[in-house]
This record gives structure tokens, sequence and C-alpha cells, in this order.
């Protein structure tokens, strides 16, 4: 009988959270902290993740709403304020602007009289994947990897505790990344971070042990247990190679595989919402039952947020689901309960094998920066996705509540869904604005403008930006002109979108769903006298999360609709002009941030000022009933939300609010001719 050993201690338990304000965060973050958790994982909004001040055009209505807005140091100190950073391992999901927050984070800790060489936590940091699935990407691949090695140089010097880059494959599974995918491509960034660091030679051949040990890893867990599992398996052992094979590391503590996690997000139901419980466990199981494999931080999602942003009671139910685990079951008691199994070391060995030989295509390529620039892993991401939409809708994969056992007595969670989800008050942004004015007329212009202009010049040689970042943060510069002055030096970049070289997801089988839909856009056209129904997807604000708007598209394409989709981040104005110069016959929105209520009116409007009604506009997201309601008051034709699983369905009515629009018959399929 195999004896207990001594406990292993908990992994870092935490909770995704941030929203408002810089003050109502900090208060958060208290609770939180005296209810058990025992680290902080900071959500930043919009607007400073993609380098915008809050008063910028295009971050109306995206303030506080995903996150904190944090724009000077200012808003730094008050969310941390009362919180030692110097006792506190905090984690940052920011990517873009990472070396921006981490300055602002590093002067707040000086300013407590901490010892910056003691600070512990981690800055996500990973560009690629923004490139491929979030899109908070703001400078083009090559300036992007000088901040990250910058950050990884000088972190290995001054905050050698800190992880300046989780490389984030979470992101890479919401986008469609199967196991295999999810492992190549994350391997694949870390590579190409390490060589960067390698070749800068900002660090000693000798130290490079030090930066495999600050590499931490982000992954997704869905509920597919076992292959979850095995994938992290295979991600252990797959990183022990690399590390040992490519950059010469000798010490096996150097070469451990450390990864947080957050479980899946996008995989959680609108419908029958309280089954999504059950769902975290069994995702939170998969990173922790396995000890040779165990993520060093794990934070859960809340059974609510496919209706919209969690109460902080949802968020403690979260972390209470961890402390069950760790400290009621006897799990930290024992070693790896799967080690000898059969059926786990053929799966690891199945994934790892997969893995291997895409990394090696990737690396053929000449890295993973090719590969983004040529839209190769786009299109894979995008086309892994359509498949699995396609098994959902066909029933192959089931999703109960959704596509199988939908029946369901009334929930008591849900009974009011006003109250279910918190919502951000809108006066909250007016403040952030008033705050951000009076920041700027009470700090020294001459500082920040000379910290600025310091800022452009070091960009424009190969030196390390942080120093010059540092400065600008204790000069008060803001966040939009910390990115803004760099923008001038690197320039912008929109990434492929994937869409056009996605293959076909759904036949359209004879008597299918598809063929029908493909019949009544193809007589719709021909009644309108257009050769080809004209689509325009588009993604307003500066939510970057584009997986359903390109499924959306992929699927009109297919169906045989023109489509329009020029990416993310565009201004309402950008919209309404696309809409009017192509002509479309249906615009639709796609909004995740919660900013549908400020930016889907503007859309609206602007349309009707250019002289367009009889263009549909649809809307799609995670709206609450209430706002999709007032949605359609203002004159959204149809809303569509998580619980709107079929894209077939969805087009066909796109295809019926077209024809109301210009006053057509509702379409019917002309009869089969009789057989005998």
């Amino acid at each position: 009988m195999t004896e207990p050993q001594k406990r292993d201690r908990p992994w870092l338990m935490r909770t995704y959270a941030g929203h408002s304000t810089a003050s109502d965060s900090n208060a958060l973050y208290r609770r939180n902290l005296a209810k058990g958790q025992t680290g902080l994982s900071v959500a930043f909004d919009l607007p400073t993740q993609t380098g915008y001040d809050s008063d910028h055009v295009l971050a109306r209505g995206e303030v506080g709403r995903v996150g904190v807005p944090v724009g000077h140091v200012g808003d730094m100190r008050t969310l941390f304020d009362g919180i030692p950073l110097e006792q506190t391992n905090t984690s940052m999901t920011i990517n873009a602007t990472a070396m921006w927050l981490l300055a602002l984070y590093q002067v707040v800790a000086e300013e407590q009289g901490a010892d910056i060489a003691k600070l512990t936590g981690t800055t996500q940091n990973d560009i690629v994947k923004e490139y491929l699935s979030r899109g908070t990407h703001v400078f083009p691949p090559g300036p992007s990897v000088r901040l990250i090695t910058d950050m990884i140089a000088y972190t290995v010097g001054n905050i050698p505790k800190w992880n300046p880059i989780n490389i984030c494959s979470y992101h890479l599974q919401e986008a469609g990344a199967t196991p295999v995918q999810e492992i190549a491509y994350a391997m694949c960034t870390a590579i190409s971070v390490l060589d960067a660091v390698r070749d800068s030679g900002q660090v000693p051949a000798e130290r490079m042990g030090e930066v495999v040990a600050r590499i931490s890893f982000f992954v997704n867990a869905g509920v597919r247990f076992v292959e979850e599992m095995c994938k992290m398996r295979a991600f252990a052992r797959l990183w022990e190679k690399v590390t040992r094979e490519r950059y010469g590391v000798t010490d096996p503590k150097q070469r451990r595989f450390r990864y947080g996690v957050q479980v899946n997000s996008l995989g959680l139901t609108e419908a029958q919402p309280e089954n999504n419980v059950q769902r975290i466990v069994l995702e939170m199981l998969a990173v922790t039952l396995s000890k040779d494999a165990r993520a060093r931080a794990v934070q859960l999602p809340a059974w609510n947020e496919a209706l919209g942003l969690p109460r902080p009671w949802d968020q403690q139910w979260s972390l209470r689901i961890q402390q069950v685990l760790a400290y009621e079951s006897d799990l930290l008691e024992y070693g790896d309960i799967f080690n000898g199994s059969e059926v786990i070391e053929a799966k690891t060995e199945e994934l790892l094998a997969g893995a291997e030989a895409e990394i090696a295509k990737v690396l053929e390529m000449g890295g993973v920066i090719p590969a983004v620039e040529s839209g190769y892993l786009k299109s894979n991401l995008v086309a892994s996705h359509a498949a699995r939409r396609a098994r959902i809708e066909s029933g192959e994969d089931k999703i109960v509540g959704v596509n199988c056992f939908d029946t369901t007595e009334p929930s008591p969670l849900t009974a009011d869904l006003d109250t279910a989800i918190m919502v951000v008050d809108p006066a909250s942004e007016q403040s952030v604005l008033a705050a951000l004015e009076a920041w700027r007329t009470e700090r020294d212009e001459a500082a920040v403008q000379a910290s600025l202009a310091e800022l452009k010049a070091v960009a424009a040689t190969e030196a390390n930006l942080m120093p010059a970042t540092l400065a600008c943060a204790r000069a008060g510069v803001t966040t939009g002109e910390w990115s803004f002055a760099l923008r001038e030096v690197f320039g912008e970049y929109r990434a492929p979108t994937g869409v056009g070289g996605a293959p076909v997801a759904v036949a359209a089988e004879p008597g299918g769903e598809l063929e029908a839909v493909r019949a009544a856009v193809a007589a719709t056209a021909r009644e309108l006298g257009a050769g080809k129904l004209r689509l325009l997807v588009g993604k307003p604000g500066l939510d970057g999360h584009s997986n359903g708007a390109e499924q959306i598209a992929v699927r009109a394409r297919d169906a045989g609709f023109e489509v329009v989709y020029q990416g993310i981040r565009l201004t309402p104005e950008q919209i309404v002009s696309a809409a009017v110069a192509e002509d479309v016959h249906c615009v639709g929105l796609s909004i995740l941030s919660g900013a549908h209520g400020e930016l889907v009116p503007d859309v609206l409007k602007r349309l009707r000022r250019a002289g367009v009604e009889d263009v549909p506009v649809i809307v799609g997201g995670i709206i609450p009933a209430a706002d999709g309601e007032a949605l359609k008051a203002a004159g959204v034709a149809a809303v569509f939300t998580p619980k709107d699983f079929g894209i077939t369905t969805i087009i066909g009515r796109i295809v019926d609010e077209i024809r109301l629009a210009n006053e057509l018959q509702p379409w019917t399929p002309a009869p089969t001719a009789a057989t005998n």
C-alpha cells in the first residue's frame, strides 16, 4: 500500500480581476487576498493593453470594461495601495505594453521601499499569440521581439525573480488550436524568443540558463480531461529536451517546465450556465492531478462569464473550488499518480510526436515570425476552429445543455439576469477621463517631453529600451504617450486575418442546411440584381477576440456571400465608410468586451447619416438580455449571443434580415420534383 508523503505546497491561487477604476480594483484585490487568494492576476482594460489613453477615440466605451485602466504611475500607485509588492506575487496579463507596465510597477515598488531584486511575478509579454488570437498587438513583429528581448535582459540583471515573459498558448486554444498546435506554436514562440535573447548579446552565454529558468508558460485546459493532462506532460518533456539540446542548459532546475493556467473561458456556455461549474472543476483537475506536470499557478473563470462580468461572489466561488481540492483532498500527499499508466504514456507520446513534426515545419519556414507574417499559423487556427464548430453543429462533439440534453428546469442562478452579473457603472469612465486630464495638468510637462524625446532616440538605436521607459514612468508620461512615441519609430501592424486561406469546414450536402442557405443567398442576390450578397463583418473598438467574427466570415463565404472583413480595431466611422464604399447588404458587428452599448448605436447613427436605410445591422457577442433588447429598440435587426451556436443557422437569419429590409417576400425553397 502506498504511504502518503509530506504534503506538497499548493500552487499559487489567483483570480483574474480588475475593472472600472484603479481604486475599485484595489478594493477588489484586498478582498480577494483576505479570502485566501495567494497571488494577484491583474486584468487591464483594452485601452491599456493596446497603448491608448482613456480619452482616445478608439477607447470610447472600452474604459474599465474588461479590466482596470492604468494610464500612468499615479494609477499604478492607487492600484496597489496598501499591498506590499515585495511580498506579493503579481501576474500581469499585458503584452504590447508590457515593458511600460513593468516600469510603472517597478517605480511604485521603489516608492514603497521595496528591494526590486525581490519582486516576484509575471508579465505575459507574448506578442506572437496576439497576432494569432487575441489582437492586442501594436508594433510589427521585429520591434515587438526587441521589446521582449530588452525586458528579459533587464530583468535577468535587475529583477532576477521576475518572469519577464509568459509564453501563452491559452488564447491559441481559444482561437481553435488542437493540443498538437498549442504545444507546437507555443514552443516555436519560446524558441524564437530565446534565440533573440541569445543573439542580442545582452546576456552572456554562461547566463542563458538564468534566462531559461525565468521563462514561464500560460496554458489553457479544456474539458477533454485525459488529453489535456497528457498535453501538459508532453509540454514538460519537450521543454526539457529543447532547453538541454538547443541551449545547452545543464541545471535540471533551470530546465523545469513552469506554467500557470486559466481553464477554458470560451468553452463556458450561456445555456444552462450552472453546468460551467463542473466544466471548470474537470479542467482544473487536468492541470493539478499529475504532479510531474502540475501547474505552478491556477486561476479559474466564474460560472457566469458567458453571461457577462462576474461579481465578486462568483469569483469567490471559483477560488473556493481550488481551495477545497488543495486543502481538503489528499492530492498533495502523493507523487504522480499517473506514472506507469500505459494509456497516459501512449497519448503523451502521440501528442509529443505531432508537436515535434509541426515545430520542424515552422522552423523550416524560418521560425515563428515568418510563419505569422505569411499567414500560415493564422490560417491553420481558423481552419481548426471551423472544423471544431462544424463538429458541434453536427452533434459529433456534444455540449451538454447546448446541442444535447437541452431541456431544463428554471434556474435560480439566472432567475434575475440583471443581477446575475456585475455591470460596470458608465460613470466610472467619466471619472477616469477627468482624473487623466487632471494628471496631465499637474505634471512637469518639460520633463515629460524630454523623457519621450529620449525614448524615441533610444528606439532608433539598438540600446536597451527599459531605462528610457523607466524615465518616462517617473516623469509622469501616460500609456498612450509612451506607445505613440514608439509607434512613431516602429510603426503599427495589422496581422493577417486567416479568413481567405481557411478551407471549407462544412460541405453543402444535398438536403442539408448549408445547401438550403446557399440557395437562399443566390436567390436573394438575383432578386436584388446583385452578383453576390455582400456582408461586412466589423470589429469596432479595441476588442481583439476575433474568433467568432472569423467563423461567421468563413461560413458566410462558404454560403455564397462576398465577405468584407478588414480585421480588428476599427472605429464606427471606418466601418460605416467601408459599408458605403462596398455597397454591402448587411453589416455584422462582433463585440465581446461589453462596449456594445456605446459602439453599436454610433454605427447605426452614422449609417443613417450616410443615407443607408435598407442595410440591416446584426450584432454578436457576450450581450446581456436587457442590452440585447435595448439594441433592437435602437434599430439592430438581430442579436446573437454564445447560445446561438449554429453558425449556418445564423447565416440563414442574416439572409432573412436582408430580405426583410429590402421588402422581399420570405424565401422558401422551390419544391422538388415528385418521384415515382
